[in-house]
């Protein structure tokens, strides 16, 4: 069973906005953090932002920085992650991701031990 489900991806067009959700599925854990990354066809998978419970501090790419904004409920390891200002650039399979083992940095994928299975943002121009 797949720890973590992501929603809200879907079809926009550039300069528009979409709000990413992820919840917790059926497996019951503690997370010490959550994240964001990002994968393009042909591309390795990168970190977009991500967001530490215990002190509420937020991490950004600098390529969204300014236009993406995660934000969640630890308790229920929820995350969410409000994209604006979309452009084809962002186009790619969004997966969240928990720390369940207090990582110390929370920009590699190698930090998360739960993932989500993806959801599709494509941006059209």
């Amino acid at each position: 069973q797949v720890p973590l489900v992501e929603s809200g991806g879907g079809l926009v067009q550039a300069g528009g906005s979409l709000r990413l959700s992820c919840a917790a599925s059926g497996r019951t854990f503690s997370s010490y953090g959550m994240g964001w990354f990002r994968q393009a066809p042909g591309k390795e998978r990168e970190f977009v932002a991500a967001i530490r419970w215990s002190v509420g501090s937020t991490y950004y790419a600098d390529s969204v920085k300014g236009r993406f904004t995660i934000s969640g409920d630890g308790p229920r390891n929820a995350v969410y992650l409000q994209m604006t200002l979309l452009n084809p650039v962002d186009a790619a399979v969004y997966y969240c991701a928990a720390d369940i083992q207090a990582s110390s940095i929370l920009g590699f994928p190698a930090a998360y031990e739960l993932w989500g299975q993806g959801t599709q943002v494509t941006v059209v121009s």
